[in-house]
């Protein structure tokens, strides 16, 4: 009888040393992901109410429409210009930092 005691013991330590801190782990990872996704979710609505509610750069630069047919800012009109524009290492272009269009656009606000 003393031996399945120990057993007993010895498989409930396990529970408490393992089973319980990955089961917390799990837990926090699924909250964390969901908390996440919740987040992704408002930034692209935000986005996409700030989009909506502004005209495209080339509208504001009054651009001709041969420099429209080959711009990629026009071509993707649900992007802001300078995200199109970005640099391969994802930093943006010193012509961005400066021109009127980034330095107006609405700062997204999450509600």
């Amino acid at each position: 009888m003393e031996s399945l005691d120990t057993l007993l013991v010895l498989i409930l330590g396990i529970l408490v040393r393992f089973a319980i801190p990955i089961g917390v782990t799990a837990l926090l990872v699924w909250l964390f992901r969901k908390l996440d996704q919740r987040w992704q979710a408002e930034a692209e609505l935000t986005t996409e109410k700030a989009l909506a509610k502004n005209p495209g750069c080339w509208e504001i630069n009054n651009c001709p429409e041969e420099q429209q047919a080959r711009c990629r800012a026009f071509a993707n009109p649900d992007m802001a210009c300078w995200h199109v524009f970005r640099d391969s290492d994802g930093l943006l272009q010193e012509q961005c930092l400066g021109c009127d269009v980034f330095r107006k656009a609405p700062v997204p606000v999450l509600a």
